[in-house]
């Protein structure tokens, strides 16, 4: 059992940094596609992504993650993730 949990922390702090790196490269997406629009959406998405990267920023990345796709589904658009 110890193993185990010693397993689960090890993926956790692989996994952690890659979805904290992803973050602004999303919100870097929803930006381009919302930049100019003016409509009900674009606004409703840039305010979602401002709220997803502080959560980003207080270390919540799994948090800021479900706040981008929010605010990419309300852009009408999908997110481009690293692979």
């Amino acid at each position: 059992m110890k193993a185990f949990m010693m397993a689960i922390a090890a993926l956790g702090m692989v996994v952690s940094p890659a979805l904290a790196n992803e973050c602004p490269l999303l919100k870097a997406q929803i930006d381009k596609e919302t930049g100019r629009r003016l409509d009900a959406g674009s606004n409703q998405a840039k305010d979602l992504a401002n709220e997803a990267m502080v959560l980003h920023g207080a270390g919540k990345h799994a948090e800021a993650m479900a706040k981008l796709e929010e605010a990419a589904k309300a852009a009408g658009m999908t997110l481009e993730h690293k692979k």
